[in-house]
């Protein structure tokens, strides 16, 4: 096969994948964004690709970890789809079945999400149809490059039968050597019916237009029938127990440094929802059941007309770094989850409280530590608004002292009772502790490695937390010297991140900084290197900088 009918055959199968999506996107407008064949499969990969890879989309990509996750799953689409274009003008049977196997591994995947329906598997079967449809229409129909299996004129068996010789000659020759014949997939393109080849190429534009605009616009359609209105309507009442104000000098307001409050667009988002859940308040219940004496049923109306906390509290994701940034505060309004945990009174032995998402992912929560006395929130508000859609809307758990992992659930619909030998949550069975424990940690936030600075005074700054038990003490030291103490900012409360700082005297040449952190227990920050499996990496945060003479 020529390597210009194989782009050609490819181009054909890229096409068909590509309206097979975007016909299954728009199908997924009226089923459900989880059940287009690109999420529900990509959901798939979240949760079964080995721990190493899904830490290493984190650290690569941090908060666009989703977004890399879809663009690489339609690449490898692509690579596919172009695979049976190709085979398809060997055989059309061959891509035909490949085509299908695509739609089953799509059906597959959306019929095997918590809560899915067998409406969810139309997306993939009407998408798969549709794609079919097309590589036959390129292959052997109205589409078809006429034609895919050709012989060129030249190339015809000369018929049977003696040769004569030339006139004037009066010996014999042997007939001329037949020519090859030219295989099908073989022929020159140039020789090609320049018609054809004009509406095989029309085809595809047009195909691949309309597949870009059901697919977008199926997004975009999904969008508006999201819950963005439903949210701006949310009023949410005054707290009956007001944050206490951000004491002056809290937030030092250095360029580089992170602010003392994360803003909403600002916080980091780890989760493994590739599609933002959205769920209407109106609808919203919450089921606490499980090993409980008095199980309750809660709707959004029944959270907003309890009395309301509001507190500043620092969140941290366990698949932080050394160093990284995958950590915020804000300031939180919901339901104390002790009071109700109080009133549905859990049976003994009941350790854990697992937090169900509306997606089906669980965290396992210590039951001791929800009813400790720390500011443990079913929240309904973040920074002053309703919660963001995609921080949890309408309801969230916020715990101080725990990683997400174990603590976070956003969306959540349930809170069940049971015991930590009895069940393990999402992250359990994939190599993480059953528990987790935020462990003190601190940060150089200015300078940035790297960074060229000129000899003399410069101010190093970061930040430092250990929630739950605070922050006692921050040091910092240059070249292995000795260890200097910071200047701590003040904070709101041990359950935030404080900011610090300390002026350095730079004098010429490579330097290393480093920071380690001491918690109000008297516990100093190891210098062990640990990654963040099982439960959270360890180590100093060291920054690399060149200093040069000052002119």
């Amino acid at each position: 096969m020529s390597t210009t009918t194989r782009r050609f055959a490819a181009l054909a199968g890229i096409t068909s994948a590509a309206v097979a999506i975007g016909v299954a996107e728009v199908v997924a407008v009226l089923t459900g964004p989880r059940s287009a064949p690109l999420v529900a499969v990509g959901a798939v990969v979240v949760d079964t690709v080995p721990e190493p890879l899904k830490q290493l989309a984190i650290d690569l990509f941090g908060r666009h970890d989703k977004l890399a996750l879809l663009i690489g799953t339609a690449v490898l689409l692509a690579g596919f789809a172009a695979l049976l274009g190709v085979l398809a003008v060997r055989r059309l049977a061959v891509g035909l079945a490949g085509v299908a196997a695509f739609g089953a591994l799509g059906v597959a995947a959306a019929l095997t999400r918590p809560g899915a329906d067998l409406v969810d598997a139309l997306p993939s079967l009407v998408g798969g149809g549709f794609g079919a449809l097309v590589l036959w229409a390129f292959i052997a129909g109205p589409l078809e490059l006429n034609p895919w299996p050709w012989t060129p004129p030249g190339d015809q068996l000369p018929p049977p039968g003696p040769a004569t010789a030339p006139s004037g000659s009066a010996d014999p020759v042997a007939a001329p050597a037949p020519l090859e014949r030219t295989d099908a997939v073989d022929a020159p393109l140039e020789r090609t019916d320049p018609e054809s080849r004009r509406r095989f190429l029309t085809g595809t534009g047009a195909l691949l237009g309309a597949a870009a605009v059901a697919g977008f616009g199926g997004r975009w359609l999904a969008g508006r029938r999201g819950v963005s209105a439903a949210r701006e309507a949310v009023v949410l009442p005054a707290p009956a127990s007001p944050a206490p104000a951000v004491p002056a000098g809290a937030d030092l307001s250095l360029t580089q440094l992170a602010p003392y409050v994360s803003s909403n667009f600002g916080f980091y988002r780890i989760d493994t929802a590739l599609v933002v859940p959205q769920v209407d308040p109106e609808t919203w219940q919450l089921r606490i059941h499980g090993r409980v004496r008095n199980p309750i049923t809660l709707s959004f109306a029944d959270l907003l007309a309890r009395p309301l906390v509001e507190r500043y509290i620092t969140l941290a994701c366990v698949s932080n770094e050394v160093g990284g940034d995958l950590i915020g505060n804000a300031r939180w309004l919901g339901v104390p989850i002790r009071e109700l945990l109080d009133e549905v009174e859990p049976e003994e032995g009941a350790d854990q409280v697992v937090g169900r998402s509306v997606d089906g992912w669980t965290c396992g929560t210590p039951t001791a530590l929800l009813r400790d006395g720390r500011d443990a929130l079913l929240a309904v508000g973040m920074n002053g608004e309703p919660l963001p859609v995609e921080h949890g809307f309408p309801v969230r758990m916020v715990v101080p002292g725990l990683y997400g992992y174990v603590s976070a659930c956003k969306w959540v619909t349930e809170l069940e009772l049971t015991s930590f030998s009895d069940f393990d949550a999402y992250w359990v069975p994939r190599g993480w502790s059953p528990e987790g424990p935020i462990k003190t940690q601190s940060r150089i936030d200015t300078p940035r490695p790297r960074n060229r600075l000129t000899a003399g005074p410069v101010t190093v700054a970061g930040v430092a937390w250990a929630q739950h038990r605070g922050i006692r003490r921050v040091e910092v030291r240059v070249d292995d010297g000795p260890w200097q103490e910071a200047e701590l900012a003040p904070a709101v409360s041990v359950d935030t991140w404080v900011q610090w700082s300390w002026r350095w005297a730079a004098t010429p040449g490579e330097h290393r900084l480093q920071v380690r952190a001491t918690d109000a227990t008297g516990r100093t920050q190891t210098d062990r290197r640990q990654d963040v499996v099982p439960d959270g990496a360890t180590g100093w945060h060291t920054v690399r900088v060149t200093v040069r003479a000052a002119a």
